[in-house]
C-alpha cells in the first residue's frame, strides 16, 4: 500500500515538474519574443518574469533527484554490466547484491549529509536570488531524494534476493498503448 502510494506521488512530483518547468520556460520565451515587438513592448515590459529561469532550475534540480529513484526503481538507470553479463550463480548473485547495496550506502550517506547540510542552511535568513525563497526548501531535494534513492536501492535488493529479478525496461513499450490485435 505505502509503496503504491510512493510510487504514484514520486510520479506526479516528477510529471509536475516537468511540466510546469517546459510551461515557465514557453512563457518566458514567448515574453522574451513578445518584447521586441515596439507596439506590444510596453505592456510586456511591466511583467517581470525573471524570475523563471531560476524556478526552473530549481524544478529541474528536483526533478533530477526524484527521477533518478524512479530510475532505480524501474530499471532505466544507465549501468555498466558487461561483466555481470559475463556472470552466472553465486558470483552474479552476489555481485548484484553489492552494487545494489553500495547503492544505498551511497544515497543513505548521501541523505544524511544532505539533511545536516539543510538544518544549517535552516539556520540562516540565505534566500534565492530572484524568488526570495528560503535557500533550505530549495535544497531539501538532496536529502529527500537521495533518502528515496536509498528507499529504491533498498527495495530492489531485496525484490532481487527473493525472486532473482532485477527491474527491467523495455524501451520498445509505451504506457497507455495496447499492442495490436490484444484487447484492451
Amino acid at each position: 500500500m505505502i509503496n503504491r502510494v510512493l510510487n504514484h506521488l514520486e510520479e506526479w512530483l516528477i510529471a509536475f515538474l516537468i511540466g510546469a518547468a517546459t510551461l515557465v520556460i514557453f512563457v518566458a520565451v514567448v515574453h522574451r519574443f513578445l518584447s521586441g515587438i515596439p507596439v506590444i513592448q510596453d505592456y510586456t515590459v511591466q511583467l517581470n518574469l525573471s524570475w523563471a529561469q531560476e524556478l526552473c532550475i530549481f524544478m529541474f534540480v528536483w526533478m533530477a533527484k526524484f527521477g533518478a529513484a524512479y530510475g532505480v526503481r524501474t530499471g532505466i538507470h544507465v549501468g555498466v554490466d558487461v561483466i555481470l553479463r559475463k556472470l552466472n550463480g553465486g558470483a552474479y548473485r552476489g555481485l548484484v547484491v553489492f552494487g545494489l547495496l553500495a547503492g544505498a550506502v551511497f544515497t543513505g550517506t548521501v541523505a544524511a549529509l544532505g539533511g545536516n547540510f539543510v538544518w544549517h542552511i535552516a539556520q540562516t535568513d540565505q534566500t534565492s536570488a530572484d524568488l526570495e525563497v528560503p535557500m533550505w526548501w530549495v535544497y531539501s531535494c538532496v536529502p529527500l531524494g537521495s533518502s528515496l534513492m536509498c528507499y529504491r536501492f533498498l527495495q530492489v535488493a531485496w525484490s532481487f534476493l527473493k525472486t532473482g529479478e532485477l527491474p527491467h525496461h523495455d524501451h520498445g513499450h509505451v504506457d497507455g498503448l495496447e499492442e495490436e490485435g490484444k484487447p484492451a
